[in-house]
């Protein structure tokens, strides 16, 4: 499970075993804080099973989801360049379990190993790329693209097949959900409630069925 993480994809078996006794695991609940936005970071996680969310607070109470991650991806990275405040905050969605690496561990770790520090770069590109994309579509695409896009995002990752569609068991309440689009719940689940009666969906709870991939695809952009 810790080489599906991108930063340790590049792990022989010996790299592995030099790695394991830096790792500290851990069990967190639905509701329970990793860590907080503005805290001091020094730590990065991989999540072994289960889903952790990092949201950010505007300074009048508001709250934006920044990601919704799964099993095999890594968050806090930037603590090991940056040891400062925590830009988010990283709370568990449902059971989870992590394994934690203290950054002045992985940088002994890193010492002889490039593959992996690559990984590493490769791994922090595609999150700012990731958010470059997010911004965009905050300014050019409309709320019923976002949900489409966001939708599609969470099945690439969640999805299992089932006998009528795509499964996504994301596991988030409508509030969340709006806040990973970046818009109210209302209009949120206006346009949920719009693709349902197309045919395209189907509404469970914390949960959605894909019924026409194509068409939301199409809808996304």
């Amino acid at each position: 499970m810790v080489r599906k993480a991108a930063l340790f994809a590049a792990l022989t078996d010996d790299d592995v075993a030099a790695l394991r006794p830096m790792m500290t695991p851990a069990r967190v609940g639905r509701g329970d804080v990793v860590f907080r936005e503005g805290e001091q970071g020094d730590r990065l996680y991989v999540i072994t099973s289960g889903k952790v969310k990092l949201g950010r607070t505007s300074s009048d109470g508001r709250e934006n989801l920044v990601a919704i991650l799964g099993p095999g991806e890594m968050f806090g990275e930037l603590s090991l360049f940056d040891p400062g405040p925590r830009s988010a905050t990283a709370t568990a969605v449902g059971e989870t379990t992590l394994i934690g690496l203290g950054h002045e561990s992985l940088y002994g770790f890193l010492d002889g190993r490039p593959a992996v520090a690559q990984a590493l770069l490769r791994a922090l590109a595609r999150r700012l790329r990731r958010t470059n994309d997010s911004l965009s579509d905050l300014v050019f695409t409309d709320v019923p693209g976002r949900v489409s896009k966001a939708l599609l995002d969470l099945s690439a990752r969640f999805g299992e097949p089932g006998d009528d569609g795509l499964l996504v068991a994301h596991d988030l309440t409508q509030e969340e959900l709006a806040q990973l689009v970046g818009a109210s719940r209302e209009t949120v689940n206006k346009a949920l409630a719009d693709f349902a009666a197309r045919g395209w969906i189907r509404l469970e709870a914390r949960a959605v069925v894909l019924l026409d991939v194509d068409r939301l695809r199409r809808r996304s952009r």
